[in-house]
């Protein structure tokens, strides 16, 4: 059973990660073992790795199973939660509603149940911006209208909404994280982007310039921007990660509840990607135009004032061409597993 310690004045926390042997959570993981947080991981395997942890007690299981949460808690003294577990293709959610229904609001139902019944009242959710659909302007703000165009968006609107009112009926405290798109791997080269089958821009244009994919599709040329291609605001995982850390460290001073979006205020359209993974490989990327996806807006950008205010947050890997070099190190290393 794990305690928490006070040493030096610093409390070191036990912290669960759920989700944590996956794409941003190793990452997470990574970051609360190097600031002295004892760590313990929560994940079904289902889509995470455990080629992606290192030296950290790994906990096999899902949010979706009652008993094994009750378990788990019963037997970790968690002091906070990092919640990250959640299905997450904004086109695969259009297909199958309930699928996202079920992983991402009542798994995270259970989740906050179980904390609450064991007296764990601190929780950093992963959000979205997919929550607020098609802008009404740029950058998007924490005050935009919420109007999520898919399932995916849907879900996590919901947990955000729940997580509100469970601060006010059972004290517990959130600070939930709306990111945009998370990309880049650790600049040491140990941890990356895994999903099989990727659906990521940055990796599937990398998967293409070192031969493992034939082609590139671009789904939509006909958006409102300045290219014809969608624009979005690219963050550097390890930035995600730090702005976690902050919220985390915010919970535990202010005893408050926020929400934070999370970019760089920089957009990048597909077809800049595709230039600047050129530029990085050496390599010509042939790309083929389909037709637009269901949920995808034409822009999302953030405004990160807020993180910058309260959390004292600023993303420091901005360049879009350091962001490809650390996600092109780890194509490189491929295979690096196997689904």
């Amino acid at each position: 059973m794990s305690t928490n310690t006070i040493s030096d004045g610093k409390i070191n926390s036990l912290i669960c990660v759920v989700g944590g042997a996956g794409y941003i959570g190793s990452h997470m993981v990574m970051l609360l073992r190097r600031e002295g947080y004892s760590v313990v991981i929560i994940d079904d395997l289902s889509s995470g790795f455990k080629n992606s942890i290192f030296d950290t007690e790994i906990v096999i299981g899902s949010i979706l199973d009652k008993d094994f949460l009750e378990s788990f808690f019963s037997l970790h003294k968690v002091d906070a939660v990092i919640h990250f577990a959640s299905s997450i293709q904004v086109s695969e959610s259009v297909r199958d509603p309930g699928k996202y229904y079920s992983n991402n609001v009542t798994g995270s139902l259970n989740l906050l149940d179980t904390m609450v019944a064991n007296g764990v009242r601190k929780l950093i959710f992963s959000s979205t911006a997919a929550i607020f659909g098609a802008p009404n302007y740029i950058p998007i703000d924490e005050n935009h209208p919420h109007n999520p165009l898919s399932p995916y968006g849907r879900s996590k609107l919901i947990v955000e909404q729940v997580l509100s009112d469970y601060d006010v009926a059972h004290g517990l405290k959130s600070v939930c994280l709306r990111y945009f798109n998370a990309a880049g791997a650790s600049q040491c080269g140990r941890i990356g982007e895994q999903h099989f089958p990727e659906t990521h821009l940055i990796p599937l244009l990398l998967q293409t310039a070192s031969t493992r994919s034939t082609s590139f599709s671009i789904f939509g040329d006909d958006y409102d921007t300045v290219d014809g291609t969608c624009v979005r605001d690219y963050i550097h995982v390890e930035d995600l990660c730090k702005a976690h850390l902050l919220g985390l460290k915010y919970l535990q001073e202010h005893e408050q509840s926020d929400v934070f979006n999370l970019g760089t205020g920089i957009g990048h359209s597909v077809a800049e990607v595709i230039s600047a993974v050129e530029a990085v490989t050496g390599t010509r990327i042939s790309a083929v135009v389909k037709p637009r996806r269901a949920g995808d807006p034409a822009s999302l950008i953030a405004d990160g004032a807020k993180a910058k205010l309260l959390l004292d947050w600023v993303p420091e890997r901005t360049n879009l061409n350091d962001i490809v070099k650390d996600a092109w190190l780890w194509e490189q290393k491929y295979p690096w597993s196997q689904p």
